[in-house]
Parts: C-alpha cells; structure tokens; sequence
C-alpha cells in the first residue's frame, strides 16, 4: 500500500519528500501455537505535502487501498485499515480510513 499511495501521489502532481515518506505496520495475530493466522493490519503513513494539496492529498489516501493489489488480495480474510499523519506546512491533521479528520 506504501507505494500504492506514494504513485496516486505522483499521479496527482502532489509533491512530496519521498525521504519524509514513512509507514510502519502493525499486525495483530489471532491463535496460539502452530495455529495462527493474521486477524487485521493497519498502516500508519507520516507525509508531507503543500498545504494547497491537502483536498487531492485526502483523496488519495481514501482510494489508494482499492488500487493496491496486495490490498484486494486480502481484504476478504484480513482487515487493513491506515491511519495518517498528514503535516500541511504549519498544520497536522490525523486521518483514519475508519474515520473522519480528527
């Protein structure tokens, strides 16, 4: 999904600092033993871009996941959600694919 976003991005003319660009995952892991299996995952993307590109910026997150074919792979047995620190010049907002702009 990381390079998922970072192409819907580009392909809006969204500038961005790909050395600023950052997502970490985590998981969580159902069962015990031999027997487990991965139950939901979520990313958190930190981004910076213009304060001008916020609207096309939100866009992009909210769609990115349907374009991801890791994403449409498994989505039926896992639960991927995102959640983003989106940094606007002056401005942080956080933004959750389950929720609105907090």
């Amino acid at each position: 999904m990381y390079g998922t976003l970072a192409g819907a991005l580009a392909g809006r003319k969204i500038r961005f600092d790909r050395d600023l660009y950052t997502a970490t995952v985590d998981g969580r892991i159902a069962g015990f033993g031999k027997t487990i299996r991965i139950e939901a995952i979520t990313i958190h993307y930190d981004l910076t871009v213009p304060p001008e590109s916020r609207a096309e910026t939100e866009r992009a997150l909210k769609v990115h996941p349907e374009g991801c074919p890791a994403h449409q792979s498994v989505k039926g047995a896992i639960k991927v959600t995102w959640d983003a620190t989106l940094h606007l010049g002056d401005e942080v907002i956080h933004l959750r694919s389950d929720a609105s702009p907090e």
